[in-house]
Formats: structure tokens, C-alpha cells, sequence
């Protein structure tokens, strides 16, 4: 038994002999020994094959080329008084400028793009583009020049609906915004800075943005496709050519683009276009009340259980929620069955409601709930601060 011991002891030492000295032959001589791994070889990973792999996008031309010629130039005007120069009433200065007279004007004019959503000459655009404009000029793609009138304009999300007496104009489709995802990618078409009309590209880079205190109604697609003073009312298209949105905002420190880009999604769009186009303007409903977000330091101060909701702030006198017997301080939790998540959501509930309707609204007052119900009024129009 001790030499067959004796003998395995040698045969395992001698395998451990070669075995070194097979490693350091390769270490010197890499890849005399083709059983051993060479120093630095790559690791074996999974690999797809040629069959498996995503094509490669060369081009978006066929969906530029199919969306361009809806897309317009707006040029609006107005005219502006100009208060007199107080140094024209002394004669030395009059001597050298002559007598100005006491009203002067003078025309500015502002610069955006627009979509053409209907043959017969509709034209989306934003407001702020032809705000107080006594003169809307709206150039084609095909080099024509056409006048156009104000249909109807609504602040609160930035959009108007322009007409011009026109026919057979290159429409474009409207695609459906609740199909859009982020990464999808998405074209701007606008006229920046008056160069003439522009195609950028990028991605969407989130959905459902709020609370930039852009407008009072926000839920804005984001993207970093090139947005530039001028692109205002243009379109935002997907791959396909099909309009998702209507460019309306830029988040920028310079005044140019810096990858962070609004848009108005075509869900929003259509809504508000389709009552404008009706009856001039959006109707809303509207229950005088202030509200905000229910923080933590807020829940702590109130003593409230819940987070979601909103505060009643302020309740305005004399108006629907004041008649209903609603207070400051209490939370509004749900509108006619409705949960309200925040202050947000509340606004965007309650501006859907008809006027005129009676719904509940389910409150939490010093920690008891109840119901009480309001007769939901139309939203007033909303005021604009002078410049």
C-alpha cells in the first residue's frame, strides 16, 4: 500500500511539472500551445446575428417631404403707440428734430409658423404668435402669400386657430399622441429665427410635463429636437410624418436651444381646436377656488392624514364654491366620484365639467369628511398682464 502511494505522489507531481512549465512556454511563446487561453483574449459574450439586428435609419426624408407642405410661415403684425419724447417740448431740441407730433406709432411685427389642419384653409398656430395682431400674413411652402383672420384663440393653452379663403391646401395628419413613448423619434418643422423653413431631428424625452408655469393647462410632450424663436406654432411630427404636436415653449438661459423643447400633444390640440372652430372660443367649467399641492409641512400644519388632494387656498366671494359652502383650509379629495391627486389634476377636472352641471365635491374639513354640491360655472377669460 505505501508504494502505491509513493508512485500516485510521483505521478501527480510530475503532471504539476509539465503543467507549469507549459504555462510559462506560453507565457514566453504566446500560442504554442493552443489548449491554453493567450494572455488578453476577449471574453466570450453573446452576440446577435445579422438577422436579429435593428436597421439602421439612414434618413427621415419621406416624412420631412410628406409633412413639409403643411407646415407655414406667419407673419402677423400690430400697431403700437409711442409716448411723445419730453425733450421735444424744449426748442433747442426741436431746432435739430423738428416738431414731433404727440401720438406717433409705429407697426412691430412678430415672426412663427403655423400647421395646416384642413384643406379648406385652417391653420393652427400658438397665441402669444398672433396675440392683439390687427394683420396676419401666411406664407406657403409653395412660395404663395396669403391674409388670414383670427378665428379664435385660447391663452390658457397657447393655441389659436387661424382661416385663410383658400382651398385644396396640403392638410396634414393628425397622429395619435396616447401612441407616442419616449424614445420615439420626432421631427420640428418651423421657420427659427426667420431663416426660412427647418427640419430638426430628436427624440421625445418624456411625456405629460406640468407645472412649468408656461400656461395654465399643461401637458406638454418634451423633446430635444432643435426649438428656436420662430418655430412657435410649428409642427412636431413623428417618423411617419404625422403631427404629434404643436411646438410651443423652449426652456433656455440664452435665448436659443438647449435640448429642452414643448409641445402641445394633438389630444390637447384637437379638443381645443374643434371649440374654436365651433363657437369662437373654449368653454370651461370653473368653481372659484385657489389651490395647491398638499406638501408634507402642509399635512403636518393641518394635521391631515392624506397626501393626496388638493387645499382649498382661497375661495373667491360670491362665486360657486363660496355658494356651496366651501372654505379655505378644506380638502378637496374627489370631484363627482372623481379622486383628485393633486392641484394639477383638480384644475384639469374641473375645467372639463359643463357649466351649469350640479356635482358633488367630497371635502375633508378638520379631519371629517363630507360632500357638498356646486354648480359648476363658466371659467372666466383669462387676463393678461400688460407689457
Amino acid at each position: 500500500m505505501h508504494r502505491i502511494w509513493l508512485v500516485f505522489a510521483q505521478i501527480v507531481t510530475a503532471v504539476a511539472i509539465i503543467l507549469a512549465a507549459a504555462v510559462a512556454l506560453d507565457r514566453f511563446f504566446p500560442g504554442v500551445l493552443p489548449f491554453l487561453p493567450s494572455p488578453g483574449s476577449p471574453v466570450l459574450v453573446r452576440e446577435v446575428d445579422h438577422g436579429g439586428a435593428v436597421p439602421a435609419v439612414s434618413t427621415y426624408a419621406d416624412a420631412a417631404r410628406r409633412s413639409q407642405p403643411s407646415v407655414v410661415n406667419i407673419f402677423s403684425s400690430k400697431e403700437m403707440r409711442v409716448a411723445p419724447n419730453p425733450l421735444m417740448d424744449d426748442p433747442f431740441f426741436r431746432r435739430f428734430f423738428g416738431h414731433q407730433p404727440d401720438n406717433r406709432s409705429q407697426r412691430s411685427t412678430n415672426l412663427g409658423s403655423g400647421v395646416i389642419v384642413s384643406p379648406d384653409g385652417y391653420v393652427l398656430t400658438n397665441h402669444h404668435v398672433v396675440e392683439a395682431a390687427d394683420g396676419i400674413q401666411v406664407a406657403l411652402s409653395d412660395g404663395r402669400t396669403l391674409a388670414a383672420k383670427l378665428v379664435g384663440s385660447d391663452p390658457e393653452t397657447d393655441l389659436a386657430v387661424l382661416k385663410m379663403d383658400q382651398a385644396d391646401l396640403p392638410a396634414m395628419t393628425f397622429a395619435n399622441s396616447d401612441r407616442l413613448k419616449v424614445g420615439d423619434v420626432v421631427l420640428a418643422i418651423g421657420n427659427p429665427f426667420g431663416v426660412g423653413q427647418t427640419v430638426t431631428m430628436g427624440i421625445v424625452s418624456a411625456l405629460g410635463r406640468s407645472q412649468l408655469g408656461i400656461n395654465t393647462f399643461e401637458n406638454y410632450i418634451q423633446t430635444d429636437a432643435a426649438i428656436n424663436p420662430g418655430n412657435s406654432g410649428g409642427a412636431l411630427v413623428d417618423a411617419a410624418g404625422n403631427l404629434v404636436g404643436i411646438n410651443t415653449a423652449i426652456y433656455s438661459r440664452s435665448g436659443g436651444n438647449m435640448g429642452i423643447g414643448f409641445a402641445i400633444p394633438v389630444s390637447i390640440v384637437r379638443q381645443v381646436m374643434d371649440q374654436i372652430i365651433a363657437q369662437g372660443s373654449v368653454t370651461r367649467g370653473w368653481v372659484g377656488v385657489e389651490v395647491q399641492d398638499i406638501t408634507p409641512e402642509i399635512a403636518e400644519s393641518f394635521e391631515l392624514k392624506i397626501s393626496q388632494g388638493a387645499l382649498i387656498a382661497g375661495v373667491l366671494r360670491g362665486g360657486p364654491a363660496d355658494r356651496a359652502g366651501i372654505r379655505p383650509g378644506d380638502v378637496l379629495t374627489a370631484v363627482d366620484g372623481q379622486k383628485v391627486e393633486d392641484s394639477a389634476a383638480l384644475l384639469k377636472v374641473i375645467a372639463a365639467l359643463p357649466p351649469g352641471k350640479q356635482v358633488p365635491l367630497s371635502l375633508v374639513r378638520q379631519k371629517t369628511p363630507l360632500t357638498v354640491k356646486v354648480t359648476v360655472d363658466k371659467r372666466p377669460p383669462m387676463r393678461r398682464a400688460n407689457n
